[in-house]
């Protein structure tokens, strides 16, 4: 029901009275747990740009002390903005206060009210603001429904699991009909079988609401599922936005291929080659033509043949009879693939390998070669770390 602009958005936590400002030699900021740290105090988040459009859905995803609940903090009004502009529904907000700003918010921990019934609980922001009694009713029992929670509406928090408490937490945050709903890691406390049930209840949710959702996960399966844009960040700044597909195939930094994807990509040291107009990647002698989508762009930035970090899916290699020799050292059975980890050189890495596909299993201590397509391989600055496609 509404877009939300983030422009140069900035979080610094100011030092408290007394602490002493550390600076390297040089007059360098300092980096400790994945902090930027200046004259002007601790900083969260840096130079965070974002236009989230009307109805859609958004995962803030990446490490922890990221910046990304600072920044889904800053939207709901909980942390103060040092610096830039937030707008929700066009109307700038930086010091609109929480309650006017039409959001909801879905904690981690739940926060109900343990005294009050479920009922009680998803009504009592209605009440707040005078609501009659009749459309508190339907609202709440209209949410119940939704959520599947109508049967639990007379039990108290202590009565649930940790999964209907959850759905509570959201129906409350639904019978408001804000116009942004906020998520902070809102599964981070269930078991792998509810968050996966969870998942697709927040799924079906939007079919039935229309909002906004910003979302925040370090779950990159979470992210992928649940996303139609994946914004990932590491050390307060964005490093990707994309939708899960165009994050998941062009990542633009060896950051981001190696944190989404599992098993992460495989990394190897190797040499992009220019002949003309064509690229081939080299791994031990072993030869491999990019596909004509990647020599375009490749030729089109003027990139020349250099030193690059490969990165290749576990999924996207190929067992083969000739190509690059490694040893199995390592082979795990997951029902429908085997995760063979290998060694070639001085080199580990996992190999994804569907069980239809296998005529027989190799075993550890065995000899093997793999390749891989042209299209799949990605090609990272040994400088900078950038993808040199883009």
């Amino acid at each position: 029901m509404a877009e939300v602009i983030l422009k140069n958005i900035k979080k610094v936590y100011p030092y408290v009275s007394g602490e002493k400002k550390k600076r390297k030699k040089g007059g360098e900021p300092e980096k400790k747990t994945n902090l930027q740290i200046t004259d002007e105090g601790v900083v969260a988040v840096q130079k965070f740009s974002l236009d989230i459009a009307d109805k859609e859905f958004i995962v803030l995803v990446g490490p922890s002390g990221c910046g990304k609940s600072t920044t889904l903090r800053m939207v709901a009004g909980l942390e103060e903005i040092s610096d830039g502009e937030l707008y929700i529904d066009g109307k700038l907000v930086n010091d609109v206060a929480p309650k006017d700003r039409d959001i909801a918010m879905v904690f981690q921990n739940y926060a109900l009210y343990p005294h009050m019934t479920v009922y009680d609980n998803m009504a009592f922001s209605l009440k707040l603001k005078h609501m009659p009694k009749a459309e508190i009713d339907r609202k709440v029992r209209e949410a119940a429904e939704i959520l599947d929670i109508t049967q639990y509406l007379d039990r108290k928090p202590k009565a649930l699991s940790g999964g209907q408490r959850q759905r509570v937490a959201i129906g409350r945050a639904i019978v408001r009909a804000p116009k942004v709903m906020l998520m902070d890691e809102p599964l981070s406390n269930l078991d792998a079988k509810l968050r996966n049930q969870m998942r697709a209840e927040i799924i079906k949710l939007r079919e039935h609401i229309n909002t906004t959702f910003i979302y925040v996960t370090h779950d990159q399966t979470e992210a992928m599922t649940l996303g139609d844009r994946i914004v990932i960040m590491r050390d307060g700044y964005i490093q990707q936005i994309g939708t899960p597909q165009e994050v998941f195939n062009h990542p633009a930094n060896l950051f981001v291929a190696g944190f989404i994807g599992m098993p992460v990509m495989n990394l190897f040291d190797a040499k992009l080659i220019r002949e003309g107009q064509h690229y081939f990647v080299e791994l031990d002698g072993h030869r491999v033509h990019l596909s004509e989508e990647k020599c375009a762009r490749l030729a089109a930035k003027n990139v020349e043949s250099q030193d690059v970090t490969l990165g290749v899916r576990p999924e996207h290699i190929d067992l083969a009879e000739d190509g690059v020799s490694a040893r199995i050292d390592v082979s795990e059975m997951m029902g429908s693939s085997v995760h063979l980890h290998l060694s070639a050189g001085d080199r580990d890495m996992i190999v994804i390998v569907p069980t239809v596909d296998m005529q027989g299993l190799p075993h550890m201590g065995d000899t093997v070669c793999f390749s891989f397509k042209g299209n799949v391989a990605h090609v990272f600055s040994k400088e900078d770390d950038k993808n040199l496609e883009f």
